[in-house]
């Protein structure tokens, strides 16, 4: 039987296609497994986060401990701080780091010895501004950000506008720092300066 250019070109087509088909099928089968374990790894991902989510809804008596065993012992190791909970280590492990993706945890840091960094001179200063514009409070805390002695500055209510704490060498210091810095600022219309005598309970120490 003779078969004419048409037909003949025609069943090439056909082997070419299939044999397309055949190659996207066997790299199809070779991709598979990647495009399976990047799925499962995806939803691996939605699901820890799914449960850190759930874990977070509420705080509950381990966390709280934990929280509190932290706030004081920043450095303790997770066995230990495991122990001191209740919990087994890889249970206290991801409750702390649920607690530090959700940012109730923010950090930790070194609690430093004042008095030997020449600092334990502490005095809180309560601050009232002449006039209560907004951009007279934003010049006057942009001047407290940048001035060293000042380690807490606070907008709050009442007859005043700001409660500073301020920690210097000595009263000497602590002159300069009422005459030459917050003194000179012109949003400020009153100082009141209260010293620190001691300290019955000091949870950042």
């Amino acid at each position: 039987m003779l078969f004419g250019p048409g037909v003949m070109d025609d069943a090439k087509a056909k082997r070419a296609r299939a044999a397309t088909f055949s190659n996207m099928a066997r790299s199809i089968c070779k991709l598979a497994p990647i495009i399976a374990q990047a799925i499962q790894n995806y939803l691996a991902k939605f699901v820890q986060t799914l449960h850190l989510l759930q874990d977070m809804t509420k705080i509950d008596e381990f966390d709280s401990k934990i929280l509190r065993i932290l706030e004081k012992e920043g450095r303790i190791s997770n066995s230990d701080l495991a122990v001191k909970v209740g919990l087994s280590a890889s249970a206290c492990l991801r409750r702390v780091q649920a607690l530090e993706a959700h940012g109730v945890i923010k950090g930790y840091r070194a609690v430093l010895d004042r008095k030997q960094l020449g600092l334990g001179f502490t005095v809180f200063v309560t601050v009232g501004l002449a006039r209560h514009l907004k951009s007279d409070q934003e010049a006057f805390e942009r001047a407290m950000q940048t001035a060293s002695q000042v380690r807490e500055c606070h907008n709050v209510s009442g007859t005043i506008e700001y409660l500073l704490r301020v920690e210097v060498a000595d009263l000497e210091a602590y002159k300069y720092f009422h005459t030459e810095v917050l003194g000179i600022v012109p949003q400020v219309n009153s100082i009141v300066s209260h010293f620190v005598m001691g300290s019955a309970k000091d949870e950042r120490a």
